[in-house]
């Protein structure tokens, strides 16, 4: 198989030095870069400039999607697919169909944020090449990575990886992706 290169990943050894170095890269103009961090940093989300996640956005329309959607099931089964007139009662009454639509509502909702985060963060992804790098186990205990995609417009190996190890990044390394 022909081996393509994922990026480049340096290692950093405190949040302080890998929140630096983010803001360097975003500074420098690159667009396509993630940061692994054993735990939160604070103020990453910020400096990699993450907005409102459109995550909301699927639950909101899966959930009123199940709602209307309800409602008009029953109000269409009760007043055309099988009318039952029972002591003068309507055919559809929006306060009887409004608990059955609820629950669906949540339950659509649900659904929509499962979808939604499978779908925006483009799972399953079985494989990652950063994987295969033997140091790149040590950021579930004490080590920060910052990786700096070659699909980046800015991406040049030798000045990308001149950039990183100018921000203290030990380690630098080229990552390919079969």
């Amino acid at each position: 198989m022909s081996q393509r290169p994922y990026g480049l990943v340096a290692e950093f050894d405190s949040p302080a030095a890998v929140l630096r170095a983010a803001e360097e890269v975003r500074q420098a103009g690159y667009r396509r870069w993630d940061v692994f961090s054993p735990f939160p940093v604070h103020g990453l989300d910020k400096v990699m400039g993450f907005q409102n996640s459109r995550v909301g956005w699927f639950s909101f329309v899966f959930g009123a999607g199940a709602f209307i959607g309800t409602m008009l099931m029953i109000w269409y089964c009760n007043d055309f697919d099988y009318p039952i007139l029972i002591g003068g009662k309507p055919m559809f009454s929006p306060p009887m169909s409004v608990v059955p639509s609820y629950i669906l509502l949540v339950l659509g909702a649900a659904v929509g944020a499962f979808i939604g985060m499978v779908a925006l963060n483009r799972l399953p992804r079985h494989h990652h090449p950063l994987f295969d790098r033997k140091r790149f186990a040590l950021v579930s205990r004490d080590k920060f990575f910052l990786a700096i995609g070659a699909n980046d417009p800015k991406f040049s190996e030798a000045e990308t990886r001149r950039l990183l190890e100018s921000l203290g990044g030990a380690h630098v390394e080229l990552v390919e992706d079969e």
